[in-house]
């Protein structure tokens, strides 16, 4: 599975929107939320910031739509895999190759100014992270006991959010620089 990008097609947009949407959110996910203005999406775009303006009150408007798609192509990613692999392990396996995939294509300073900037598409990041990606680690841990993968003894609810919470740690670029 290679990462892509929100596949707006498949939602109703007209192309219009989509190719805002589509190149918003290549810029902010290289470059980050704040560095990227309007004026640069309607430049990268060869459209007018009028035309943007039609489909999105306002920047913060934007990047809360394109939260809204990533979000739910991530999570229709790692359904998918649940859904095709044989087992738990190959599963984890899965998921964590396609995890990586995304988190490389991340600038790290996108959560952070999701959180300072955009609170409405920080708090779609927040419910991702909390209901879906700890509900699927916590479900991927249940599976992998029952088929015997895993130890019997585990704790699906403590060892789900401790992995949710040791991902935010690889964002802590003091923790974790980037280039290494």
């Amino acid at each position: 599975m290679i990462l892509e990008f929100p596949k707006f097609k498949s939602k109703g947009f007209s192309v219009v929107k989509e190719k805002i949407l589509e190149g918003a959110s290549k810029l902010f996910f290289k470059y980050g939320v704040r560095s990227v203005t309007m004026d640069d999406v309607a430049s990268n775009l060869s459209i007018s910031k009028k035309t943007i303006y039609q489909f999105f009150k306002n920047k913060d408007d934007l990047v809360t739509s394109i939260s809204k798609e990533h979000m739910a192509e991530e999570k229709d990613d790692y359904l998918q895999i649940e859904d095709c692999s044989t087992n738990a392990l190959e599963e984890i396996m899965e998921v964590s190759q396609c995890f990586r995939r995304h988190m490389n294509e991340i600038n790290p300073k996108l959560l952070f100014e999701l959180k300072k900037y955009h609170s409405v598409a920080w708090n779609i990041y927040v419910q991702f992270k909390t209901d879906f990606i700890k509900n699927h680690i916590k479900r991927n841990i249940e599976r992998g006991i029952s088929e015997g993968y895993y130890r019997g003894d585990l704790n699906p609810d403590i060892l789900s959010t401790f992995r949710v919470e040791q991902v935010e740690l690889i964002f802590d670029e003091k923790i974790f620089p980037r280039e290494k």
